[in-house]
């Protein structure tokens, strides 16, 4: 609380959520050293003092190191208005990172759903520090029985890695495209978005297992149920999932003549 003489170490320890060690060390290699000092010698903190240290722990949250949060608050060049556009610069960033880690999170979950077979070092490289072992477990409880797992097994088992960077090559052209036919306000029941379905099926078939059309029904419905798959292809464009069920629908229904 600030009492008019500014805020104590513990005040401010409590505010900011960080400990009075941390803001002793701040202290100590001269990143924020308060205004004020009480008769007895201890520390107070005014509103500018908050101020830098709202920004320092906002660096520290992005991972820049103490040294470079010196630098870089101490640079006098740099206007206030600046800052704020480095600040953004930086969240942008790192919203951009987080949307590739989503998009690692899609590419193992279809990879385990498929058996695939990396060590555990490549699985980490290829599919981004969002990747969790445990999916593989459930995939092969889901369908370690059917035949599709076993020949994804036998086909994938003989890929190396540049195997599965051709493999995540096609999945990101084919979701691209995917996008742009959706946004374009395609009906999941007309032409291109059925070809595009189709080119889904062929994509699993060239590269993992024979895909049915029965299995891409199921895996359609999948595409809803799941709320993993759902955010994968919502992250993509809002309703993606939706139109992409139905297309693969459509596209069974009409290469089959209604028949599963």
């Amino acid at each position: 609380m600030n009492t008019g003489d500014g805020y104590s170490v513990g005040a401010v320890a409590k505010i900011a959520e960080v400990t009075v060690r941390t803001l002793h060390h701040y202290d100590e290699i001269g990143l924020l050293s308060p205004r004020g000092r009480t008769s007895a010698g201890y520390r107070r903190y005014d509103d500018a003092d908050l101020g830098r240290l709202q920004r320092i722990l906002f660096y520290r949250e992005l991972g820049f190191p103490l040294e470079e949060i010196a630098a870089v608050l101490d640079d006098d060049s740099v206007s206030p208005r600046e800052h704020l556009r480095r600040r953004h610069q930086l969240l942008t960033d790192r919203i951009a990172h987080l949307r590739k880690l989503a998009a690692a999170v899609e590419h193992a979950l279809e990879a385990e759903k498929m058996g695939i077979r990396l060590t555990p070092e490549e699985k980490f490289e290829f599919f981004g520090e969002g990747y969790r072992e445990e999916w593989e477990t459930e995939a092969e409880q889901r369908w370690g029985d059917t035949a599709a797992w076993a020949e994804s097994q036998r086909r994938t088992g003989g890929y190396d890695k540049a195997d599965w960077e051709r493999v995540k090559a096609g999945t990101d052209a084919l979701n691209a495209r995917l996008v742009e036919v959706f946004t374009a306000g395609e009906p999941a029941d007309g032409g291109p978005a059925m070809d595009l379905a189709e080119a889904h099926r062929q994509h699993i078939c060239g590269n993992f297992y024979d895909c049915t059309f029965e299995i891409h029904r199921g895996i359609a419905g999948m595409y809803l149920a799941d709320p993993r798959f759902t955010k994968v292809y919502e992250d993509l464009a809002p309703g993606l999932a939706r139109w992409l069920h139905d297309a693969m629908l459509a596209n069974a229904d009409l290469r089959t003549g209604g028949k599963a």
